[in-house]
This record gives structure tokens, C-alpha cells and sequence, in this order.
């Protein structure tokens, strides 16, 4: 054979062999990205093909589907669109899917494994294939009390709400929030996107699972759970002093207004705790070490993202080099991040005599003729022990004392007011509180109009309060 078609025989018999082998790996280990992915436009047109599974929540339909004049089904979004938007997300012709329409879509559309015997049983029946439906744990009431709080002020954040006990979302909020029957409308669809998009809020984004900023004094209840499994008690001697040196600089950390603690000199943790001092707990955090805290933190679930069929970033501590870092990062600031989901499960840990509950979204998934194929179990997710709990709650409980000048509410909380910018730049305001097996989060990103002197008691906790007594915590 002449040597030159001998080799171009062989170089495309390897071009053949890579093609094949590229073939296969998508076939394989890619099925999931590419076959399934909802922008994928064939695999798109079947999902339109067939009747979509409905999402609700509390009895109440959020999404839906209607067939069109061409049979195809267009998604719906009944109940509240703005209020659930960030969570239900939407299903668009243009735009694709987001939130639980994106995280459980081979669910919503029939095609997830887990339903594989009551497809196969509709079709030997001779029933139209459905997709499963999804019933939510959200408290329609709640979510509309948490939505409300935020978007009647303006206010930019989120609020979460929980079940302690069992890791139940009962509400998640986050303002500023879309209708996504707008993208899925096609005649809305185009200017509602630029709108949206354009605007600085990022109303498309969840601020609640997939925002991730410092928290401030509300962290301190992180460190005060690692000084407690260190050998600290409530009643244990910590600064007073209005103002501390961060070790190896010229950097001062001072508390809230420059006051001293308790009229200066030393306190106990209590005390330093209710009214917030952020020398002791700088000074504390650095006696505890950074392997203590990053181990509280953990603990805690900062750093964890869960399944919740949503997006949700981990937070994070940040690198922690030297003392003076850690001195900051043990009030909250420097690198330290948190999410609002991450801020509940953390009061909700403590609710729950330590025990971190699994948070999740959904209930139960049924069929077509509402019949349960699946439901949650609870789970745990590790936490603290019980007696750090009980201490952290007395912690707590002092706090809202002096936070709300206590109206006889056994409420647990911790406020947060978290610098970020300059010193010209509004704060995050947080607060964190629990009662009667719920937690709740709240988060109003800048202050809330009320500038560089907005805190977390002024803005977030009211919202807290309204939040928690809807879902029945007092």
C-alpha cells in the first residue's frame, strides 16, 4: 500500500476512534448536562409536550400548567408570584428555568428515576404521562408576612423561617423579588428581563440562599459557642473596656457608640453578650484560637450548602492569618460570611437543644392523582452539645431583654449590625431569634434607608418579631 494513504488511513481511523470515544463520554458522563439541561432545546420542546407537575404549598397552587393553542403547556404562576418567585423560580421559552423549576425539574417534568415504576404503571394503564407534583413546606401566611416586611419599606434582604425541630423552611423571602409570569409571558418576556436584570437589587437572585455577607454581632453567638466548649461559662470574667489594640498592629475595634461595657473594666460573658460588646469578644475569640472557631463555626453549618433544590452558597470565614484577624473575624466582620438560611439554621441549632436540623423545601411528591410516591424524613446534620445550647440560650434570651425591653416573650435573639465599605456606607442589619420550635432570620442589606445609624435592633428585628409571631413562635 502507498505510504501516504497508508498514513491517511490510519489518521482516520484515529479520528474515528476519538469521535467515538467523545461519543460515548457524553453519552455516559454527560447526559445529565447536556440531554437534560433545560435550555437544551429539543429536550425542551418534549418537556412542553408533556403536562407539567404542579407546585404548591399549604393547599395553595403556586405553578401550573395550561395547554396553548399549538398543545403545548405554558407554565403558570397563580398564588402570589412575587412573594414565591425566588423560590418557585420560573419555566421560560426564552430565558430557561431558575429555582425549584431548574432544581427539580426531572421531578416536575416525569423523567427523574425515582418515578420510574408510577410512569411505567401510567403507561401500561393507558394514562397520559404526567410529571410528579411538588408540595412545599412554606407557610403560605408566613411567606406573605416575611415578603410584606420587606417590601413594603423598600427594604433589600431576606427573611428565612424554620421549623427547629424537623429543619422545615416554613418561609423564605427576599426582596427585591420578580414575577416570573412576566419572563414566561412571551409578550412581557424581553423588556421584563432587561428590567429585571438591569436593576442593582438583582431581584432575580435569591438574597437568601445565594448571597453570602458578613454578619456581624450575630456571629457572636458562633464564638461564644466555642469559648463554652473551651472552658468559658456564662458567668466567666471577660473585658469591659470600651476600646482594644488588634495584637501586632495600631488598630483599635471599639463597641457600638464607644461606650464601655457594663461601666468598664470586667464582665462576664452574659452581660457582655446582651449588650453586645465587641472588645470581649474580640479579646475572647483570640483566646479561644482560630481552630476552635473555625470548629464552632462548622458546627453551625457555615460552610455547608444543602439540597435544598435550590442554589445556596456555603459562607465562609475567610482566611484567618494572625490574631488581629481573628480579633475581627470573632465579631463577624473581616472575611467572614454568612447566608440568611445559614443565620436560621444557626438559631434554630440552638432552639433545638444543639441538634442542626437538615433544612428542606419540600414535603412530599405525588402523582397525577395526588396519590404520595415520596416524602421528607428529617435529618440530622450534626450541631453542639445540649448544655452549650441551653447556655447559648440564656445568652440569647438576655439579648432580646435588652434589645426589646422585654414584653414578656420568651424569645431567644441576637441582632447583628454588620460594616462593609467605608465608613460612610449604610451596614447590613441582621437579627436571629427563636421561640416555640421556629427560628428566624432576617437580613436588610444597607441599612434600609436609615443610614450609617441603622442597626440591628432598629431595622431587622421588628421584622423578626412580625415573622415569627405569624408562624406561631409566641
Amino acid at each position: 500500500m502507498n505510504r501516504s494513504i497508508r498514513i491517511a488511513s490510519l489518521f482516520s481511523l484515529l479520528l474515528i476512534l476519538v469521535l467515538i470515544a467523545n461519543l460515548s463520554w457524553i453519552q455516559t458522563f454527560r447526559e445529565d448536562d447536556l440531554a437534560q439541561n433545560p435550555l437544551n432545546g429539543r429536550a425542551f420542546l418534549e418537556m412542553k409536550s408533556t403536562p407539567r407537575g404542579q407546585i404548591s404549598a399549604g393547599g395553595q397552587i403556586l405553578a401550573q400548567s395550561n395547554q396553548d393553542a399549538n398543545e403545548l403547556y405554558q407554565r403558570e404562576y397563580v398564588t402570589e408570584p412575587e412573594a414565591f418567585g425566588p423560590v418557585v423560580g420560573y419555566l421560560s421559552d426564552i430565558y430557561g428555568a431558575a429555582g425549584l423549576e431548574s432544581g427539580l425539574n426531572s421531578v416536575l417534568n416525569g423523567t427523574d428515576s425515582s418515578l420510574f415504576t408510577s410512569q411505567w404503571l401510567d403507561v401500561i394503564s393507558g394514562k397520559t404521562t404526567h410529571g410528579a407534583n411538588v408540595e412545599l413546606t412554606l407557610d403560605p401566611a408566613v411567606q406573605e408576612v416575611a415578603y410584606e416586611q420587606l417590601s413594603q419599606s423598600d427594604y433589600e434582604g431576606a427573611v428565612v423561617a424554620l421549623r427547629p425541630s424537623t429543619g422545615e423552611v416554613l418561609a423564605m423571602a427576599s426582596s427585591p423579588s420578580y414575577d416570573p409570569n412576566q419572563i414566561v409571558n412571551p409578550d412581557t418576556a424581553e423588556s421584563a428581563w432587561e428590567e429585571y436584570t438591569s436593576d442593582e437589587g438583582a431581584p432575580l437572585l435569591n438574597h437568601a440562599t445565594q448571597e453570602s455577607l458578613p454578619p456581624g454581632s450575630i456571629f457572636k453567638i458562633i464564638t461564644s459557642a466555642a469559648a463554652l466548649e473551651n472552658g468559658y461559662s456564662t458567668d466567666s470574667t471577660v473585658t469591659a473596656a470600651s476600646e482594644v489594640t488588634l495584637p501586632g498592629t495600631t488598630t483599635t475595634l471599639t463597641n457600638y457608640g464607644g461606650q464601655t461595657c457594663d461601666g468598664g473594666g470586667t464582665t462576664t460573658l452574659l452581660t457582655a453578650f446582651q449588650y453586645s460588646c465587641n472588645t470581649a469578644f474580640v479579646e475572647t475569640g483570640i483566646d479561644v484560637g482560630a481552630d476552635a472557631m473555625r470548629a464552632a463555626a462548622e458546627d453551625f453549618g457555615v460552610g455547608q450548602s444543602y439540597d435544598l433544590g435550590l442554589d445556596n452558597v456555603p459562607g465562609d470565614l475567610g482566611e484567618i492569618p494572625d490574631d488581629a484577624a481573628l480579633g475581627q473575624s470573632s465579631i463577624g466582620q473581616r472575611d467572614v460570611e454568612m447566608t440568611v438560611l445559614q443565620a436560621a439554621v444557626m438559631a434554630g441549632t440552638v432552639s433545638n437543644g444543639g441538634v442542626r436540623m437538615e433544612p428542606y423545601l419540600v414535603s412530599r411528591v405525588t402523582g397525577q392523582d395526588l396519590s404520595e410516591l415520596s416524602s421528607h424524613k428529617p435529618e440530622s446534620a450534626g450541631g453542639i452539645e445540649p448544655e452549650i445550647a441551653e447556655q447559648l440560650t440564656e445568652l440569647m434570651k438576655a439579648s432580646e431583654r435588652h434589645t426589646s425591653g422585654y414584653a414578656g416573650v420568651e424569645i431567644a435573639s441576637k441582632t447583628g449590625t454588620a460594616e462593609h465599605g467605608d465608613e460612610n456606607t449604610p451596614p447590613h442589619t441582621w437579627y436571629v431569634a427563636f421561640n416555640n420550635d421556629v427560628a428566624v432570620a432576617v437580613l436588610v442589606k444597607d441599612g434600609g434607608g436609615f443610614g450609617t445609624t441603622a442597626t440591628g435592633g432598629k431595622v431587622a428585628a421588628p421584622i423578626g418579631r412580625a415573622v415569627l409571631q405569624a408562624a406561631g413562635g409566641f
